[in-house]
């Protein structure tokens, strides 16, 4: 069976899709499974034994282009792809699958899919109340699941494959100290500071932790540079000679092979946040008006740390320098005690 796969567009996405990857190879073992995503992707699909192939999707996120998503169905057909899941819940991502004319087309209804999908799901939220579980049900026949109840315990969590040579050498590459621990904060977020923890938090959080005898490299996308040199900024002269801030300093292989030689991972709510769990390091998650209930690391590695209920959807914050009250209201000592217990856990393990 040849199977071909619109991934989602996400960093954090993209690692929960990997569950239903885990789950259509376990069901049909025999399965060459291919995945269609922008071509960032690669680093994470690689590591992710079921996929066979990367397909880079040179569409941009936004662009509809049907004449040239119609030229790039027909340009799949030659593989004869046999069932095709769509992940996201566009319009537009159906239209490769349906002029690639893979027999078989699933994924939720979404933007009135009726068509382009020939088995189009109706979500019931409250019945799949976790992406991940929204994942993995398309692996079944439809109404074989009606809920989130019936899939088979425990679900097929995403992970990541990192080799304990590709760990030296990546740390020999950025001059990181081989002797002291490496614990990995992640001070960014998309949307801006409103789902970030305070830098000051962290700068007193990485103080600790280099006073205790631990390195702190701080990973991160180009735009949260600034979040991670206000991070070193506050730390003292010395401290700062164990602080590396490598936010946009790394491409996305080298920060997934980086967090996976990570002692613990310290986290916002982030698509680093969902590799550091995949790649099963001990983890602890802030979250703040962004929500745990709908996209929660998947690891039984990971604390995670929220100070309030619900969804909130925020953008700006309601504090100075724009951070939400409830996650600047989350203490450092609160995340030292949580991360002490993970390490203390992993020792004894």
């Amino acid at each position: 069976m040849k199977i071909l796969v619109i991934g989602p567009s996400w960093v954090g996405d993209m690692m929960m899709s990997q569950s239903l990857y885990r789950t259509l190879k376990a069901r049909y073992p025999q399965a060459i499974i291919d995945v269609m995503a922008p071509a960032w992707c690669r680093p994470l699909l690689s590591r992710m034994p079921e996929v066979n192939e990367a397909l880079s999707m040179p569409l941009g996120h936004g662009a509809l282009q049907i004449g040239e998503r119609r030229r790039l169905g027909h340009s799949l057909r030659e593989r004869r792809y046999d069932r095709a899941y769509v992940l996201p819940n566009s319009f537009k991502s159906a239209l490769v699958p349906f002029f690639a004319s893979v027999p078989q087309r699933t994924g939720w209804r979404g933007e009135m899919r009726y068509g382009l999908l020939n088995d189009a799901r109706v979500l019931d939220k409250q019945a799949w109340p976790l992406m991940v579980e929204r994942y993995v049900a398309l692996a079944y026949d439809k109404g074989v699941m009606a809920s989130a109840k019936d899939l088979p315990q425990p679900l097929m969590w995403p992970k990541l494959q990192v080799n304990e040579s590709e760990k030296a050498q990546a740390c020999m590459a950025f001059n990181l100290d081989a002797e002291r621990p490496i614990i990995g904060f992640c001070p960014g977020a998309e949307f801006g500071p409103a789902k970030r923890w305070p830098h000051y938090h962290y700068a007193t959080l990485a103080g600790k932790l280099i006073d205790e005898g631990y390195q702190v490299v701080l990973f991160g996308s180009a735009k949260d540079k600034e979040a991670g040199s206000d991070i070193v900024a506050a730390l003292t002269t010395a401290q700062q000679a164990h602080c590396r801030n490598l936010a946009g300093d790394t491409a996305l292989e080298q920060a997934v092979i980086l967090i996976a030689a990570c002692k613990a991972v310290v986290s916002n709510d982030s698509g680093l946040m969902h590799v550091a769990a995949a790649l099963d390091r001990p983890l602890v998650a802030l979250y703040g008006p962004s929500s745990p209930d709908f996209t929660p690391p998947l690891s039984h590695k990971a604390k995670v740390i929220r100070l309030i209920s619900g969804y909130h959807k925020v953008r700006k914050g309601d504090a100075a320098e724009g951070y939400h009250q409830s996650l600047i209201d989350i203490a450092p000592e609160r995340v030292m005690t949580e991360l002490n217990e993970l390490l203390q856990a992993g020792t004894e393990a």
